[in-house]
Order: C-alpha cells, then sequence, then structure tokens
C-alpha cells in the first residue's frame, strides 16, 4: 500500500472519530460531559477537516500498477 493512501486512511479515521466525539459532546452538552454544547464545535471543525483531507488525499493517489 502506499504511503499516500496509508496517511489519507488514518487521517479519514481520526476525522471520524473527532466527527463522533463532537457530536456526543455536543448531545451532553453541560451534562457533566467533557466540553461545553457550543466549544464542541472545535473537535467537530477539526474532525471535518482531517476526514476531507483523508478522502481528498486517498482519491489523488493513484496506483502504480
Amino acid at each position: 500500500m502506499n504511503m499516500k493512501k496509508t496517511f489519507g486512511a488514518i487521517l479519514t479515521t481520526l476525522g471520524i472519530i473527532g466527527l463522533i466525539w463532537a457530536a456526543y459532546a455536543f448531545m451532553m452538552g453541560g451534562d457533566g460531559g467533557v466540553v461545553g454544547k457550543y466549544t464542541s464545535v472545535v473537535p467537530f471543525v477539526i474532525g471535518l477537516i482531517f476526514f476531507f483531507s483523508g478522502i481528498s488525499l486517498v482519491k489523488s493517489t493513484r496506483d502504480h500498477v
């Protein structure tokens, strides 16, 4: 497997984890969650950046046969 595709897969996985964590933090709100309802925007944005950069890295990398 190509190194760029591996890095893209890692970024995509980290992005998915960040999005899930941000959604969980948003749903918990101020009820003893790790972050508040509105401060969960930061991990959501970072998760989106990681997710879309990983997807574009995997899509743009060509396999050499």
